[in-house]
């Protein structure tokens, strides 16, 4: 059995590798972010290389793929007017590279930052006589200069010049930028041997000990090697990339789709930023992101290839993102940025109007690529009605934490078979929703928690002070959020179970102005107060409280229990009516309710591209 290699492990002399790199024949994915390299970390290299010690592997990827393209950038410090096609691409490693490229063969000072980040400019020496020490670390024979290779103190005043061959020599600073260009370095040899007799004999004997002792070492310098192959698929150069990236940043699909597309003259990010500001005028789509916005396009072209070829699988993973062609992205942004558009009003219609209170932002993905197959026929109240039971499902499910991207394929194609008339999509089948959830839910990290609240809001609960809907307007002028119903202190003070006081059942939207107005006074006081301040009939505050399934004479006489049991089942019956199906009443009314084995509220995780 043959086994199949993706990479082949090597040795390049130090010497090659820079001559390849200003030749552009090695140059860098466009996807690399600049060299940040220091001062101090150059120097510390530049010593590890002149006492032979390793430096790591770099790693590159063999060009000539045409599914793997990316956009070349050349390593800074080069300067070709006509860059010819690289050979090879800078995978890992460019940190290391730049930095002895620039001092060592560039000919030009390095640019760099110091230790407060500053940019500065520096030349790179090799002290002989502390280099020849064996009581001196290696480091602090790397000597690095300014730009103009003068040494100012505070006020600015020269105090060290070493701007030319012959201050050098005095000074026997050997400029690093000559160890691999040897003519230039014979006759620095030369002039650094222009001394008497008695002196000349000594700097000989220091000069050959340099050279067997240091100088060879960069010169016959070998640099671990690796190199993919071009026969590598991009999922698989992007995952090595962000294994082996020494830099700690990930690399996203959206930034080695951008140097893809790069390739072939098209700004990704530029015509992306443009999307954005379109999709975020809504403000429940402020947390939208690129690699979102990248797979509903990669649901559209796939969903589309499939109903050309059967065979072909509807799907927006990682590899399918990376191998989106930028034909089928531009075919499909336009129409996925629609989706997004008429995704973000659906929300509002269901009265989730910011993205903190946006239960799922990954079920934005399916949900736009479902609106922007629909186009017009999704205004049909019908197909509405199917789309709502669908989302809260899949909210109230909580089946959009994680590992979800084969559901937002199954999203696509059976919603959209259901509203044709097939059968009931698997998010709708699946979802369930037990009772005693809504004792753990207690925080707003959770999908569902966010969820109940926007469901009252969505079925019209009205505010407790002003009596009105609270539409979009509202929303955001009376700062709605969700607050306790008994007060907390109120509670505290009562001996109330904490954990019934702060789970969702206690809690519902409410203004600002009204939560401030009951603080921490009783329900059956603040009541009182809003009645009497806002001129409220006791009739028309039933109802207020109705909208929101609380009892209105449980709260007058400030009766937890009752208001508590009554509202955990009425919560119950919104839900199965949202998710139009029976859910799991694992906590009925005549048994008493037990935080017995039941787990806190936990975070539900969202997973990236």
């Amino acid at each position: 059995m043959n086994s199949i290699t993706t990479f082949d492990s090597t040795k390049e002399s130090l010497l090659d590798l820079l001559k390849s790199i200003k030749e552009g024949k090695t140059q860098l994915p466009d996807f690399q972010r600049g060299w940040v390299w220091d001062d101090e970390h150059i120097k510390s290299l530049l010593a590890s290389i002149s006492l032979s010690y390793p430096i790591g592997a770099v790693m590159m990827l063999q060009t000539g793929n045409g599914e793997v393209r990316f956009k070349p950038r050349l390593v800074e410090g080069v300067t070709l007017q006509n860059p010819p096609e690289p050979e090879r691409l800078i995978l890992d490693g460019q940190q290391r590279l730049t930095s002895l490229f620039q001092s060592l063969f560039s000919g030009q000072p390095v640019v760099t930052r110091d230790s407060r980040g500053k940019e500065i400019k520096r030349w790179y020496y090799l002290d002989i006589n502390k280099a020849l020490d064996p009581t001196i670390d290696r480091e602090e024979a790397i000597v690095s200069l300014p730009e103009d290779k003068k040494i100012r103190n505070f006020r600015g005043e020269i105090v060290e010049d070493y701007s030319t061959t012959e201050k050098e020599c005095q000074a026997e600073l050997l400029p690093l930028s000559l160890v691999f260009d040897f003519s230039a370095l014979t006759n620095w040899q030369m002039r650094y041997f222009q001394v008497d007799a008695h002196a000349m004999q000594e700097r000989v004997s220091k000069w050959n000990e340099l050279l067997q002792q240091v100088i060879q070492r960069f010169q016959q310098y070998q640099v671990p090697l690796i190199l993919l192959r071009k026969e590598n698929p991009k999922e698989a150069v992007c995952q090595v990339f962000e294994k082996v990236n020494t830099g700690g940043v990930s690399l996203t699909a959206f930034e080695l789709l951008t140097a893809t597309y790069a390739a072939d003259d098209f700004n990704l990010r530029k015509d992306w930023n443009s999307r954005i500001k379109r999709i975020r005028k809504f403000q429940v789509l402020e947390s939208v992101e690129n690699t979102d916005f990248l797979q509903t396009v990669t649901l559209l072209a796939t969903y589309s290839r499939k109903k050309q070829n059967p065979d072909v699988a509807v799907s927006c993973k990682r590899k399918d993102v990376l191998r989106l062609p930028l034909s089928e992205y531009q075919t499909w942004a336009e129409v996925a940025t629609q989706g997004f558009e008429k995704a973000a009003k659906f929300l509002y219609s269901q009265k989730i109007f910011s993205a903190r209170d946006l239960p799922y932002r990954t079920q934005l993905v399916p949900l736009a690529a479902i609106f922007s197959v629909l186009g017009d026929l999704a205004d049909n109240d019908g197909v509405r009605t199917k789309l709502a039971q669908w989302y809260w499902c899949g909210v109230l499910g909580e089946l959009y934490g994680s590992a979800i991207e084969t559901r937002f394929a199954r999203d696509l194609q059976e919603v959209l078979a259901w509203i044709d008339g097939g059968e009931t999509p698997s998010t709708v089948q699946e979802a369930n929703f037990s009772s005693s959830r809504l004792l753990t839910l207690r925080k707003r990290i959770s999908a569902a928690y966010k969820g109940i609240s926007a469901l009252l809001l969505r079925d019209g609960a009205l505010d407790f002070r002003s009596g009105e809907t609270i539409d979009l307007q509202m929303y955001f002028d009376e700062r709605i959020d969700i607050h306790h119903i008994f007060p907390r202190a109120y509670c505290q003070e009562k001996g109330i179970d904490t954990r019934k006081c702060d789970c969702i059942v206690n809690k519902t939207p409410l203004s600002a102005k009204t939560n401030r107005m009951i603080g921490g006074k009783s329900p059956g006081a603040y009541l009182e107060k809003l009645q009497k301040t806002a001129g409220i009939t006791e009739e028309r505050m039933k109802e207020i409280l109705n909208s929101h399934l609380i009892n209105y004479e449980a709260m007058k006489l400030n009766d937890f229990e009752t208001f508590f049991n009554l509202r955990y089942n009425a919560l119950l019956d919104r839900i199965e009516k949202a998710m139009g199906k029976q859910i799991n009443r694992d906590y009925p009314l005549d048994n008493p309710i037990s935080f017995d084995d039941m787990e806190d509220d936990v975070e539900s995780g969202e997973i990236e591209v």
